[in-house]
This record gives structure tokens, sequence and C-alpha cells, in this order.
């Protein structure tokens, strides 16, 4: 009898507990190492996308995902002046399906999938060291070897980094500081409560977005040298100067919220060895479209469908990459090309902006990522 292939993972976030739920139900024996004592997430809120909606589907969590979740209606992004520079609907059916959802969410039904196809989840517990002969070190002085390693512990992954697997990586010019807040009766029932809304005044923006009956995700953006925005607790009356029509919104924030900066990462390989890389350890790219839990859930599902393919590991990784990365690669293309007029004069960024949204093309090209259907979907 074969013996079942094995594999270990660093990280439980979107990319580490997709691939424990994928490889599990491919047969494999998998097991998931998170450094804190629970799984959670930071950033309140998410866009899940078509290509992300469907990996939840293949994995048997999709009822469980959307629930109280809220689906796209209307977005619109505002300029200075809070007049609409372009607008999309779904009332229609739209561009793809589309929900906004707390992140915890997510996470929770991705490690419930992972648990529930036979994956083993260990808490307080910190990989420190890999190898590409396919060795996972545990803080403590325990090493696992395995099949297959997978590195899926985030943008500052010092894993990736002893693999000396770094094209590229650079902070760029602005950040978030995100957080949920309670939705009020009004905002559950009046048309303008509904919508998806990115409000600009100069270079700070404001993303408004209903993501359950009873609460609303918040991102708040900045330049990383605004002093007075990247405040924390966030500090009100700046905010409201410049989004005197949010006031309503912002007095209702506590003490809550996390500064993030926004990070691009590029590899020069998705592997080396026996050892993978995904998520944002692989691909970090800034949040303009969405797509940074898309990406890292479509690589985890196609790794794991592809090399249940290959008999040779390496092989397979080889064969993964070449067949998915295309996708990735123009979604951090396209998300860096939308974060340019972050820096512009307010006039030339509406006008941009406006141009944008009477572009099929480029309607195209920032829809594409969302549009492509996953390897491993069903």
């Amino acid at each position: 009898m074969t013996s079942k292939r094995h594999v270990e993972i660093a990280g439980a976030g979107f990319a580490g507990l997709t691939a424990a739920a994928a490889f599990a139900r491919q047969g494999w024996s998998v097991r998931v190492h998170e450094r804190a004592d629970e799984l959670r997430t930071a950033g309140a809120g998410i866009y899940i996308y078509e290509n992300g909606l469907r990996i939840f589907e293949t994995l048997g969590v999709y009822d469980m995902l959307i629930r109280d979740a809220y689906p796209a209606y209307k977005r619109e992004m505002r300029g200075d002046d809070n007049k609409v520079l372009l607008r999309i609907s779904w009332e229609n059916g739209g561009p793809g399906r589309v929900f906004s959802i707390v992140r915890q969410r997510c996470i929770d039904a991705l490690a419930h999938a992972a648990r529930e196809a036979g994956a083993e989840i260990v808490t307080t517990s910190e990989a420190v060291g890999v190898s590409p002969a396919g060795t996972l070190e545990i803080a403590g002085g325990v090493s696992h070897k395995a099949d297959l390693v997978i590195v899926a512990d985030g943008v500052n992954s010092k894993l990736r980094d002893s693999l000396g697997l770094i094209d590229k990586r650079r902070t760029l010019v602005d950040g978030a500081i995100r957080m949920l807040v309670e939705r009020t009766g009004e905002e559950r029932t009046s048309e303008e409560g509904r919508k998806y809304i990115e409000m600009w005044s100069g270079s700070r923006r404001i993303l408004y977005t209903p993501c359950s009956d009873s609460q609303i995700y918040l991102a708040f953006t900045m330049l990383n040298d605004d002093a007075e925005a990247t405040q924390l607790p966030i500090n009100k009356d700046a905010w409201k100067r410049s989004f005197p029509q949010m006031e309503n919104v912002i007095d209702r924030i506590g003490d809550q919220g996390h500064w993030d900066t926004f990070q691009y990462v590029r590899l020069k390989k998705w592997s080396k060895g026996r050892v993978a890389v995904i998520g944002d350890a692989a691909h970090a790219l800034p949040p303009n479209i969405g797509q940074g839990g898309g990406c890292a859930m479509m690589n985890a599902l196609s790794l794991a469908t592809i090399l249940s393919e290959h008999s040779d590991v390496e092989a397979g990784l080889a064969a993964w990459e070449q067949r998915e990365r295309h996708i990735t690669d123009h979604a951090q293309k396209i998300s860096l090309w939308i974060s340019i007029p972050t820096t512009w004069h307010p006039k030339m960024r509406a006008w941009a902006f406006t141009l944008a949204g009477h572009s099929k093309w480029i309607a195209r090209q920032r829809n594409r990522t969302a549009l492509h259907v996953p390897t491993g979907t069903t």
C-alpha cells in the first residue's frame, strides 16, 4: 500500500488554511502551525469576489461564509467634492458575484473546511526555520520532515527570506487603518447606507462598506508621512475635517483600529526544493482590486490540485508556478497601477478615475483576476 504524502504548513491565514483543506481533500496528511494562541485575523472586513467564492464552494463552506455577509449592490468612487467619479452596479447581475464579509468569518470557514477534511491545526506553534529538503523547524527544537513544506506566514516571513527567493520588496507610500463599526437602522434601509463607497479628500481616502446586517467595514487610507491621519486611536477631528459627510459614522468609532503600510513582494520563484511559498509571503500587493486574499486562496488550491497529479514534488512545483503565476502577476501589476494616482493633485486624479470608469478595456483588466476560474474549482 502506498503511504499518504505529508505536508507541513507554516501559517493559518487565508493561504495556509486553504492549502490545508485542499491537500487534505486530496488525501494528503496535513499539519498547520499557527504561532498565535488562536486563529484570528486583523483587517476587519474583506471583499470576496467570484474567484474566491468559487473556492469556498469547492471546499464546501460557501453557505457558512455568506451567512450574514453583504452582497454587492452598488459601488461608487467619489472625488474631493463628494461627486461620483465612477459607478458599478450589481442590480442586474454585475461583473460576477461580490460579498463584503467580516474577515474572521472567512478564517473560521476555512478552518472548518480544513478540519472537516482531516487536517491538524496546531496553535502556539511558531515555525522558525525551513529546509529545501522538506523540513520545518518549530520553536522549542522540534523538526518535522515532510514531502512538502508550505510557507504561508505573511508579508514579513523570515522563512521566505531564509530561502533567498526575494526579487523585489518595497513598502509603498500609503497604508490603512481598518475597523468595524455598528450599522444603524437607517443605514440598513437607506439607499446610501447599502452602497460600497470609496471617498477621496486630498491624499486621504475612506472606504465605507456594509459587511453584515449589523456592521460596517471602514478603511481609512493615507500617505505614511501623514502623521495626523495615521494616529491611533483615530484622530476623529482630522478625518471629519477631510470628510464632513462622514461625521455621523466617524463619531461611532471607539479606540479600535490597526494601521498597516501597504507592501509589494515579488519572488524570483515561488518554490525552492520541496518548499512552496504562497500568500502575502510570495506576492503581497496593495488592496486596490481586492485580490490579496483571492490570489492567496487560488494559489493554495491550485498547488494542492497540481501537486496531487505529480509523483515528483519538485516537478509538480515547477508545473504549478508555470501554470498559475501569470494571473497573480497581472493582479499585482494592476494593483500597483491603480496606486499611482494616490499622490496626484485631486483634479488630475478625478480626471483619471473618471476616464477609467468609461473604459471597457480598463474594466476588463481590473476584473480579470476576479473573474478567473481557479484551478481545482468545480
